[in-house]
């Protein structure tokens, strides 16, 4: 199977290429794409050296699924030629998320609403991801009435030039800067920017996202998004008012059998979720599950997840196995 990687030397296009190899993704040919300046350069998969291509000759080489972490104008401008020629396309931008017309996908989630004649799906936001997985099977036991979330984001969430300058910082050293402010012995309490109801736009994704994935408005979800000096992966404190009364050994075992997901909760043992134990790992890490004791029905959870592998690589290329094994390719 042809496969394309759209950004293939970005953060998260370098995670995509190494989460391929890694779950055996059936790729005969890899044809990587990136902007003008890198065309001709070289990117290794699989102990096999592949130059870079333009997306036109990308598109020519026809093949089965095109990967984009390409940013969202590139996506917006070149996805649709990519589906136009048949190819179908996993986006990880937030370029279709919204789109009535395009589905939005954690495989674990709602992947049966994928068909054939879907040729280009959304990859939902890395922190929405992590968090639809714990909601799913809760509210198909409980029903949920509101969520409020607080996220605690790793700088790889801006990419490498976050990543150097929290670096630089440590040691000292003057760099070019992602964010406005220091984020070395810092948070910052913006992840991109502010709308016009004063929630950040990355805010509103896990606000609207979390309705189109589980596939119901009802749910009320309210967001502060941050951003930490680490980089291990996202965190988030979820508190989860439900219609039904729940039993906390119960939402610890429902949450130990859902899919993609791993309960550690041992707090005698100070066993928890922690972005320093999630690097590297597909799976979500759930853990600090107590009962509100302020309110009725209510549930407080610790989530924690790689946000470059199962927030925005894995996702996809399980969305890429979803449709390979369906025969939807």
């Amino acid at each position: 199977m042809k496969v394309a990687v759209v950004g293939a030397t970005g953060l998260v296009g370098s995670k995509m290429l190494q989460v391929l190899a890694e779950r055996n993704f059936p790729v005969t040919e890899l044809i990587p794409v990136a902007s003008e300046k890198s065309i001709g350069k070289q990117v290794e998969f699989k102990g096999k050296k592949y130059t870079i291509v333009g997306y036109k000759d990308a598109i020519a080489a026809k093949p089965a699924v095109a990967i984009f972490s390409a940013g969202g104008g590139t996506s917006l401008a070149i996805a649709p030629e990519f589906a136009a020629a048949g190819i179908t396309v996993i986006d990880n931008s937030s370029a279709w998320r919204m789109d009535p017309t395009k589905k939005l996908v954690v495989p674990e989630v709602n992947a049966d609403v994928l068909t054939a004649d879907d040729k280009i799906i959304a990859n939902p936001n890395c922190s929405t991801i992590q968090m639809v997985l714990v909601l799913k099977p809760l509210h198909e036991k409980y029903k949920i009435k509101r969520v409020v979330v607080s996220t605690y984001q790793s700088v790889t969430g801006t990419g490498v030039k976050a990543v150097d300058q929290l670096f630089n910082e440590r040691k000292g050293v003057k760099g070019e800067m992602a964010y406005k402010y220091q984020i070395d012995l810092n948070v910052i309490p913006q992840i991109d920017v502010f709308t016009d109801n004063g929630y950040t736009k990355e805010e509103m994704k896990m606000i609207k996202e979390t309705n189109k994935i589980i596939g119901d408005d009802s749910i009320k979800v309210t967001a502060t998004t941050v951003r930490i000096p680490v980089i291990g992966g996202h965190s988030e404190s979820l508190n989860i008012e439900f219609e039904n009364d729940f039993d906390v050994e119960e939402v610890k075992a429902l949450l130990a059998a859902a899919p993609g997901l791993v309960l550690q909760d041992d707090i005698a043992n100070a066993i928890y979720p922690m972005p320093l134990t999630a690097h590297e790992k597909d799976e979500t890490f759930v853990g600090r599950i107590r009962r509100d004791e302020s309110q009725a029905n209510t549930l407080n959870c610790w989530v924690v997840s790689d946000n470059l592998r199962k927030g925005a690589a894995t996702n996809a290329v399980q969305i890429a196995e979803y449709l390979n094994e369906k025969g939807l390719l």
